[in-house]
């Protein structure tokens, strides 16, 4: 019979290029906005926006984070539904391809949620 050999634990030693290099404790969090239970708008559906609102479609805004574009549509799909006007308005694709448009209401929902996170980070300092 062989004996099988178990590897044996290594810590890791620090690394320079740490997260977080400084030593001791520290508060951390993370804020998003959620309707009956249903995440609504968070960091990467508001980067998600921002960049429909730069290039004007949701393939290019999907593709500019490494982000699948069936799951960028069901991210604005989710935040259309839930929030009180819808904040992406689209046009079907066809020889000249789809187009994506950020609204006033889409617009606001970005800009509040901004607000809120600094204020929330402001806290966590």
């Amino acid at each position: 019979m062989t004996k099988t050999e178990i590897p044996r634990f290594r810590p890791k030693k620090p690394s320079q290029f740490s997260r977080h290099p400084e030593p001791g404790y520290r508060v951390r969090g993370r804020v998003w906005l959620e309707k009956d239970g249903e995440l609504y708008l968070g960091w990467g559906r508001a980067m998600l926006l921002e960049r429909i609102d730069k290039f004007g479609s949701i393939a290019a805004a999907a593709r500019s984070m490494k982000l699948g574009y069936r799951n960028a549509w069901l991210w604005i799909e989710a935040a259309n539904r839930l929030a009180p006007a819808p904040l992406v308005e689209k046009t079907a694709g066809g020889a000249g391809g789809g187009h994506a448009r950020l609204t006033e209401e889409g617009r606001r929902a970005v800009s509040q949620y901004k607000e809120l996170r600094a204020k929330f980070e402001q806290f966590l300092k």
